[in-house]
């Protein structure tokens, strides 16, 4: 039997401290419950198509027999189950708080130099031939929903800063999900880095509690206030939205069912904002058993919510492969870590980027429902770039 697990210290560290120390290579992972930076290997984990969670925890084992102290797993999954993964159980690790304004020197500084040029796959015009032909599968009656994709490929005259980058997404919204995380694959020819600021929590455990908050349904922000309070009002309003985020929220619910008690799910979405959209917005609390999942099994289990795939989720996948000519890779999998005493945090990655050299890829996606309109769709998946854009200096460019 493993040793018993010891207390994680938290907020040794400050979090402007943590964030500045972080170089490519590290992990870094902060929001309004903390944040770490992780430094070596101790262990990487296999990353099968599935199973993650049991071989996560097999490994925390392992590090906790090895003598670790209270040894984690962090990383990123992608987004279908036979994607690539990047899990590991880091030498070092660093906690601090959650991250505040004050971030540390860097962020005027640009993230690349000598200006962009920018690639969008698929145009524009293909991308609502695709929403049109997924309207046309939801009429026939066996697709309710489908979440499809769009990227834009920019390359910059200079190898770009991730660090920089890093640091102006958290200086930008300090209350998202900010991640670095290395996803260099055995082909890559340039360490490759996956970068983000998602606004979705996954799931989160914390002791007994869990903490779910998916979202779906959104407007851009408007940045005037007028304007904002009746996209607000609108996005409440629309039977489009709501019908589109139920979807999300009934699943995340029957999920988190399974494993918990005292579940609590609000009747009523509210609305939450980033600094470049709003977004409809539940959050569904329960309460597992003594020994109860971890949070990246739990993760698992509800990867992938109809707010990145659809309903039902089997044939939504398979019409995003359909649909879809690029491969999702790590967009709208899962970025996170887990303590060897099942406790942590999973957000969706979405608002991200992978970056390798002079080279930026994002992502952003748009829920299809009856009622969806392909033009619209396509604003959202432009609005949705800006908080990668915004950080990059490249609005103007895309």
């Amino acid at each position: 039997m493993p040793s018993p697990v010891r207390v994680r210290p938290r907020s040794v560290h400050g979090a402007a401290d943590v964030l500045a120390a972080y170089l490519p290579g590290s992990f870094y992972y902060s929001s309004p419950r903390g944040a770490l930076l992780a430094d070596g290997v101790r262990t990487r984990v296999r990353t099968g198509a599935a199973g993650r969670g049991e071989a996560a925890a097999e490994a925390l084992d392992e590090a906790v027999l090895a003598g670790a102290e209270d040894p984690i797993v962090v990383g990123a999954i992608g987004f279908r189950p036979d994607a690539p993964a990047s899990l590991v159980v880091p030498a070092v690790v660093r906690w601090a708080g959650a991250p505040g304004t004050d971030g540390p020197r860097g962020g005027e500084e640009p993230v690349a130099g000598g200006g962009w040029s920018v690639v969008p796959r698929p145009a524009p015009e293909v991308y609502t031939t695709g929403v049109r032909r997924a309207l046309e599968l939801i009429g026939d009656g066996a697709l309710r929903k489908v979440v499809l994709a769009r990227s834009l490929e920019l390359t910059a005259a200079e190898p770009v800063s991730v660090p920089r980058l890093l640091t102006r997404l958290v200086r930008a919204d300090p209350a998202a999900h900010a991640f670095a995380a290395d996803v260099t694959g055995d082909g890559d020819d340039a360490p490759r880095t996956l970068v983000g600021a998602s606004p979705e929590l996954l799931v989160s455990r914390r002791g007994q509690v869990v903490s779910a908050n998916p979202l779906a349904g959104s407007r851009p922000r408007a940045g005037d206030a007028v304007e904002d309070e009746r996209r607000i009002a609108e996005l409440l309003a629309s039977g489009k939205d709501r019908a589109e985020h139920a979807h999300v929220v009934a699943q995340v619910a029957e999920v988190l069912g399974r494993f918990c008690t005292d579940l609590e799910v609000p009747a009523e979405p509210e609305v939450i904002g980033t600094p470049t959209m709003w977004h409809l917005s539940t959050r569904v609390t329960g309460r597992t058993g003594a020994g109860g999942p971890s949070a990246l099994a739990l993760a698992e289990a509800l990867h992938p919510t109809p707010a990145v795939c659809g309903v039902p989720a089997p044939l939504a996948r398979d019409t995003i492969a359909r649909l879809e000519p690029e491969d999702r890779g790590y967009y709208s999998g899962l970025v996170g870590w887990t303590g060897a005493d099942g406790d942590g945090e999973w957000v969706v990655t979405i608002r991200c980027a992978e970056v390798s050299g002079r080279g930026v890829r994002l992502f952003a996606g748009a829920g299809v429902v009856e009622g969806s309109d392909p033009e619209a769709e396509l604003a959202e998946t432009s609005a949705k770039f800006r908080t990668l854009l915004r950080a990059l200096d490249a609005e103007e460019a895309a």
